[in-house]
């Protein structure tokens, strides 16, 4: 399809331009961090109110010690923690920006996001091994808009579908969204279909899919590809849903049960297979992709 007011944004000079979908011959390895000021400083765990410094909450994979709250983690540190030795190899999609709407401010709110999180757009794409086994690995960004999926959120997704399935590679996705990207109208409504189709095709030749659903994941994210997974995984206490409990409860004027759209819930009424830690998630999809390395990918 062709999009109207196809304008490429300012990349700084460290992030990857992608083409095609092929892989760069780039591999990154992760190097220990040192402790910032910031990390230095405190932070209180929303759920159990205990106080940490946040660069122990950083080094515990930013998980709670004493409740076991997942806290948001950015996209790229998510794959080092999966990946064997911190190696991946970003996958090339070469997308361009559109404002369909000429929405105001919109591409400066972009730009000023790229410089703030380093990504180009609120997914990453790449390709690393997990205990040996080779997989294609996607994840959204809470923190890039709220990982909301708009034409360059939807095409990485299927181009790198599209990449899985020609390599005959297993496909992990790791799903954080808040929904279709308003600023991009009928046109973000339109992924939906177009990852649904890209993964519908990529099921009709046998690829094996793990979905990974992350605190929050709704919307359109909910209602397309996040939950056509041969396998569906979860981190404790996601919401999870297309709208959220407020929504809800607005429109039946009736109270939710306790946890609601909650991981634990989904997982009681057969929306989710599994619940893992974020400690336990490299292990699990070790021996899910172990499990199925022999089955003709």
């Amino acid at each position: 399809m062709k999009i109207p007011n196809l304008r490429l944004l300012k990349r700084k000079s460290n992030q990857v331009i992608l083409t095609d979908s092929v892989v760069s011959d780039m591999s990154v390895k992760e190097e220990k961090p040192s402790a910032t000021p910031v990390e230095e400083a405190m932070t209180q765990c929303p759920k159990c109110k205990q106080e940490y410094r946040k660069i122990d909450i950083k080094e515990n994979m930013n998980v709670c010690p004493s409740c076991g709250h997942h806290f948001v983690i950015s996209a790229e540190r998510r794959v080092r923690l999966l990946v064997d030795n911190g190696f991946y190899k970003p996958l090339k999609c070469k997308v361009a920006f559109s404002n369909p709407l000429d929405y105001p401010d919109y591409e400066e709110k972009i730009v000023s996001l790229q410089e703030k999180t380093g990504m180009d757009e609120a997914v990453f794409t790449c390709v690393g091994a997990i205990d040996g086994y080779d997989a294609v690995i996607v994840v959204m960004s809470s923190k890039f808009l709220m990982g909301s999926m708009g034409i360059v959120v939807g095409e990485k997704v299927t181009q790198a579908i599209e990449y899985a399935d020609r390599k005959k590679l297993p496909l992990i996705i790791f799903t954080a969204s808040g929904g279709a990207r308003m600023q991009e109208g009928i046109l973000s409504l339109m992924q939906m279909a177009k990852t649904s189709a890209a993964m519908e095709k990529f099921n009709l030749n046998g690829g094996l899919y793990i979905s990974v659903l992350t605190h929050p994941t709704t919307g359109g994210v909910s209602a397309s590809f996040a939950t056509l997974g041969d396998i569906t995984l979860a981190e404790p206490g996601a919401l999870i849903g297309f709208a959220g409990p407020r929504v809800i409860e607005q429109t039946i004027g009736q109270k939710l049960p306790e946890g609601f759209q909650r991981s634990e819930f989904q997982m009681e009424h057969g929306f989710v297979d599994q619940i893992v830690s974020r400690d336990k998630m490299r292990e699990t999809l070790a021996q899910i992709l172990r499990l199925h390395s022999k089955k003709g990918r």
